[in-house]
């Protein structure tokens, strides 16, 4: 019985204080508060859109842009606070209580390579730790026949946008989190840490999302400034500069976004995920031999390029979004987030199409050798 209300007590004091932390997160701005980054992040990502969109004939306010927009805070704040929150706190404990009974104490978190680290160590090790996971939890997610019906709801876009990025059902919360939190947990990865990881992959997640089309050289450039400004201030436990002048610091960050434009520019569609690359993952039409899907990155590509799966045949810029069966497919959120316990339809994951087939590089099979196409 003891047993029991221990981790009752974990489940009730997440609740509780994630209430809290929600709470004060709406009443008080500030840098650190998730709430307002996300509106901050989701503006500049539509002014962007309304700026510069790459499918012109899109409409402003796209189709279901309200209903993404009511998914992106559900999941994102409302889910939390019901259930998934406190829920986590009790697998972790529950799985580090296990691992001390089957090893006769060891504590793995207390073990965990990354104490005494320094911050920017964490945060690198945390973000491809969980972005590892997530690539293959996604990649989970289209083959199962089971979870696919829950991940549906995400493909059902067929007007891509920035808030599609959060448009997914409620059971891919329990799915990821559940395969992400305990590594991140077991190596110590505290709420800031993660907050700092997660602000980083969410505007990632809504560029990638987004009705606009960048060049390498600036998404290099931003992600030179962005390390510039780490260097340059001292941040995230980065001691390189020793009470730099604001020369010298000015200096430093325009080197940085020099250096980011200039060398890594060529390579971060390789690198990063991109809009370029992400309408792919969401085309109506798939090739045979990636019935299952493509393009799995969330915020980065290479495990794609690494794997086989990156898939670009052509600029995908008007390419048909969804899949096969999106016609009938719920377009309430009641509806779609009862999709997979009711109503799943079994259709064909590939429909006939011209579509060229892909080699491991993501190459058609034009582009390459026939001996060499997977």
């Amino acid at each position: 019985m003891n047993f029991i209300m221990k981790y009752w007590d974990i489940f009730v004091e997440g609740y509780s204080s994630y209430s809290s932390y929600l709470w004060y997160e709406i009443t008080h701005p500030g840098w650190h508060n998730y709430f307002y980054w996300l509106l901050v992040v989701s503006a500049f990502f539509f002014i962007l859109e309304l700026a510069t969109p790459w499918r012109k004939d899109q409409p402003k306010f796209r189709k279901d842009f309200w209903l993404d927009f009511f998914y992106m805070f559900f999941n994102f704040f409302l889910f939390s606070l019901i259930i998934y929150n406190a829920a986590s706190d009790v697998v972790v404990n529950l799985f580090n209580d296990g691992i001390k009974a089957i090893t006769g104490g060891f504590d793995l978190q207390a073990n965990n390579p990354l104490n005494g680290a320094p911050l920017w160590l964490i945060l690198i090790v945390g973000f491809l730790v969980r972005d590892f996971v997530q690539w293959w939890v996604h990649r989970l997610l289209h083959r199962s026949d089971f979870l696919w019906e829950f991940h549906k709801v995400h493909h059902s876009v067929q007007q891509m946008g920035f808030a599609a990025h959060l448009r997914y059902h409620w059971m891919e919360n329990v799915v990821y989190r559940s395969l992400e939190y305990i590594p991140l947990a077991l190596l110590g990865i505290g709420l800031y840490d993660f907050f700092i990881i997660h602000i980083f992959t969410l505007a990632v997640g809504h560029y990638n999302h987004s009705n606009i089309t960048v060049p390498g050289y600036v998404t290099g450039g931003v992600l030179g400034l962005l390390v510039g400004l780490v260097i340059a201030t001292g941040g995230f436990d980065v001691n390189l500069l020793q009470d730099p002048s604001m020369g010298v610091q000015f200096a430093t960050v325009a080197g940085s976004v020099a250096v980011g434009s200039l060398l890594v520019g060529p390579f971060m569609k390789k690198i990063f995920n991109s809009p370029e690359m992400h309408i792919w993952h969401h085309s109506y039409d798939l090739p045979e031999e990636h019935r299952y899907g493509v393009n799995f990155g969330l915020t980065l590509a290479c495990w794609d390029y690494i794997f086989g799966t990156a898939y670009i045949p052509y600029n995908g810029r008007d390419i048909r979004l969804g899949f096969p069966g999106v016609e009938t497919f719920p377009e309430g959120f009641v509806s779609q987030n009862l999709h997979g316990f009711v109503g799943a339809n079994k259709e064909e994951r590939v429909m006939e199409n011209g579509l060229p087939g892909v080699s491991g590089n993501g190459t058609t099979k034009d582009d390459v050798p026939t001996s060499s196409v997977k």
